[in-house]
């Protein structure tokens, strides 16, 4: 089962695909690809940190999975200004990518703040397993 955020980005990544099948020349075709492919990679990295084999795994899958987060925002907004008139799916698609790109600085943000704090716990209590040996 998807959690809200991988829910969210696949949803996300479906909008942008069908965005840019719609948007004609406004991009080159090599701007398009590089759009869909790091629009529909925030999902995939979120999907797959999912069932990272550690810690530092998932908070590095979550970190690019936010750079592709940036990299989508980047390309929407190169497009929506070369758009004279932007449609109401290209503000909901940068709202949307901006509200995820927030989401993933929070995830890894607190992941990386619960590493520490395990870090923390577990030399106090090998110094305490020391001490007492």
């Amino acid at each position: 089962m998807r959690t809200k955020l991988e829910n969210r980005c696949l949803e996300f990544g479906v909008g942008v695909i069908k965005l840019v099948r719609n948007i004609g020349e406004k991009l080159t075709q090599k701007s398009r690809d590089q759009l869909i492919s790091s629009a529909t990679s925030i999902g995939a990295n979120v999907a797959e940190a999912r069932s990272a084999e550690s810690r530092a795994d998932f908070i590095h899958k979550l970190e690019i999975a936010l750079k592709e987060a940036r990299e989508t925002d980047y390309w929407l907004t190169v497009l929506y200004r070369l758009t004279e008139e932007p449609t109401d799916i290209q503000k909901a698609l940068l709202q949307e990518c901006f509200e995820i790109t927030a989401m993933l600085v929070s995830s890894v943000k607190t992941s990386k703040e619960n590493r520490k704090l395990r870090d923390r716990i577990q030399s106090a209590d090998v110094g305490i397993e020391s001490r007492t040996a």
